[in-house]
């Protein structure tokens, strides 16, 4: 239930910022339809990132447009190996920097544009990228993972311009690309030079309290190719990556013991999970494969870093080919693109963290739900790189990755709500 407590008589109350927010709830609904409609895969963000400056030009920030420079991001201790090209493929920061005086902290609210494939489309009640609406539910890749977050954060500066007020610090809003698979962009404007007193990314992972480590993998199994006429006489590369992927289960099942499972994560039902996206080999039906490929995340716990797990997971597959009957007879390739990322623990004392507890329980009328996410989130290159004090808390949706996505619009208006406090009590508000 949305309530009042107002604080400040000098600034909007909680319900006068509720009801902007509900004035705006029919734009708010066909910007996200508009965002979801932009089909922002790997590769193919500009037209989205287009309307994200359209966007920040109209609410009169200064835009910032800029490339990704991979040879600037290379050495850092965050970054993760690419997998495409970053041409024509840009950040869109919209800064606000006060007319007024400056009394209040600054802030950056981060989103992520890209989206991940749609999977066999045939599954879909619709066309993912035609979204559609029943009830509270906004349907669509992406609309929950997470335009509506982005939409969130947009419309909560909007709702407190119109109301006649501006934040009195220095605001940032980014829109970025490539989250879903290296984080880049993110990193790409921390080492541009945006900084803050705290961060927050709309994802719709409820309040963030820590998120897992995640690694991306590549093993390439080459095998001896016969007759399948005589396939017991050869070395199938597809079965001896089994092989190996049943090792790493080993692995994913020694961290999920309760004895090996990180504090923060002892509650969960299945943290660890280490996922094969993609298997790909052989090269003619009678024929036994000489080559396979396999593409697996695997989960970490936060304090672990990248080098530990990858040396992990070298010994285990080592030994795995030592122990194989037909070790001579076949040999794999390791490589690592896309995810390298360190897990981390949110600080929930820090000031900002409190403060947006205390905006959710002041605009929703009950306490927040925490919970430490098993994803990984672009929170990392604040927190462990920047200084800066941050976590996620997005509207809440459902069928993320999957068929059928889709995001609560009731939420996307609690949770404009609340940015647009957090706004007000963070950076400070001056009278436009």
């Amino acid at each position: 239930m949305l309530t009042m407590n107002d604080r400040s008589p000098s600034s909007p109350n909680e319900q006068q910022i509720i009801n902007a927010v509900r004035l705006q709830r029919e734009e708010a609904v066909s910007l996200l339809c508009e965002l979801v409609s932009q089909p922002s895969l790997l590769g193919s963000e500009k037209p989205a990132q287009d309307l994200m400056r359209r966007e920040f030009e109209r609410d009169g920030l200064r835009v910032h447009e800029f490339a990704i420079d991979e040879e600037k991001i290379r050495d850092h201790p965050g970054y993760s190996p690419s997998i495409i090209s970053y041409e024509g493929r840009h950040n869109i920061v919209g800064i606000h920097q006060p007319v007024g005086p400056v009394h209040g902290k600054s802030l950056i609210l981060n989103g992520h544009i890209d989206v991940v494939p749609v999977g066999a489309e045939r599954l879909w009640t619709r066309p993912p990228f035609e979204p559609w609406i029943e009830g509270d539910r906004l349907y669509g890749r992406g609309a929950a993972d997470m335009k509506a977050g982005i939409v969130a954060y947009t419309m909560a500066l909007r709702a407190l311009k119109r109301m006649g007020y501006e934040p009195a610090a220095a605001l940032y809003l980014q829109s970025v690309v490539e989250e879903e698979c290296t984080g880049n962009g993110a990193l790409a404007c921390l080492l541009e030079g945006y900084t803050a007193d705290a961060a927050l990314i709309p994802e719709p992972l409820g309040f963030m309290t820590g998120q897992m480590g995640v690694m991306w993998l590549t093993i390439d199994v080459y095998g001896i190719p016969v007759h399948a006429a005589f396939a017991h006489t050869g070395v199938a590369a597809i079965a001896f990556a089994n092989y190996l992927v049943d090792k790493l289960r080993e692995l994913e099942t020694a961290w999920n013991l309760p004895a090996a499972r990180h504090p923060h994560y002892r509650e969960h039902e299945h943290p660890i999970n280490f996922n094969l996206g993609r298997i790909s080999g052989g090269e003619w039906t009678s024929s036994v494969p000489t080559h396979c490929r396999v593409d697996m995340r695997l989960g970490f716990y936060p304090g672990l870093k990248p080098a530990q797990v990858r040396e992990q997971v070298e010994t285990l597959l080592k030994a795995a080919l030592d122990a194989h009957p037909q070790r001579q007879s076949v040999s794999y390739e390791l490589t690592y693109q896309g995810f390298q990322a360190e897990g981390l623990v949110v600080d929930m004392q820090q000031p900002a963290m409190r403060e947006l507890l205390q905006c959710h329980q002041d605009i929703v009328g009950q306490a927040a739900t925490t919970r430490a996410s098993t994803a990984t989130t672009d929170v990392r290159f604040f927190h462990l790189y920047g200084n800066i004090p941050s976590t996620c808390y997005g509207p809440q949706g459902a069928n993320i990755h999957g068929v059928d996505e889709w995001v609560s619009l009731a939420s996307l208006q609690e949770v404009t709500a609340v940015l647009a406090l957090f706004i007000a009590r963070w950076c400070g508000l001056n009278r436009l």
